[in-house]
């Protein structure tokens, strides 16, 4: 009879992990959007695919910092975008 090996990608509580990470990664990476959008993003997925696990309390904690992350960022854009726009200059030459 064979063994058969544990798939290391298969470990949902090393997901839950991975988005309580990003979720805290997250919450620092908001302040540059073009670095913070993709962490958040990548960030849900796991969340949402750590849920499955023992460690879901971990998941959790992770999706709310996501979202809490992914709101601050696209706010942060969307300012950064509208004073592109208008031309606000805050750097005085």
């Amino acid at each position: 009879m064979e063994q058969q090996t544990p798939n290391p990608t298969d470990n949902p509580t090393g997901k839950a992990t991975a988005a309580l990470v990003l979720g805290i990664v997250g919450m620092l990476a908001w302040i540059f959007p073009l670095f913070g959008l993709p962490v958040t993003i990548v960030g849900l997925v796991m969340s949402v695919k750590g849920m499955r696990s023992t460690s879901r309390g971990m998941a959790i904690a992770g999706l709310t910092m996501c979202i809490i992350g992914l709101t601050l960022t696209i706010i942060n854009a969307s300012i950064g975008a509208y004073q592109g726009a208008r031309g606000v200059n805050w750097i005085q030459k």
